[in-house]
């Protein structure tokens, strides 16, 4: 049994109290993972491509909603 089978199995075997705080928990780990990642990038130069093209159409007055670029692309 692989070591995430046994979690799953753990899960499963939780109250529905502690399945919300394990869900509380895990979101605010992939939460940090993610803003880890975040600030990893930035610092290594791969998101200046999308800053510089955020900041053309911020100059540009070409800013979408972000709803129009979701939904109706």
């Amino acid at each position: 049994m692989t070591t995430l089978q046994v979690i799953e199995t753990a899960i499963k075997e939780l109250s529905d109290r502690d399945v919300r705080q394990l869900l509380e928990w895990l979101q605010t780990h992939v939460d940090d993972r993610w803003e880890k990642q975040m600030k990893a990038d930035l610092e290594v130069g791969k998101l200046d491509r999308l800053i510089a093209q955020a900041e053309a159409d911020i100059e540009a007055n070409t800013v979408k909603e972000i709803d129009e670029i979701l939904y109706h692309f």
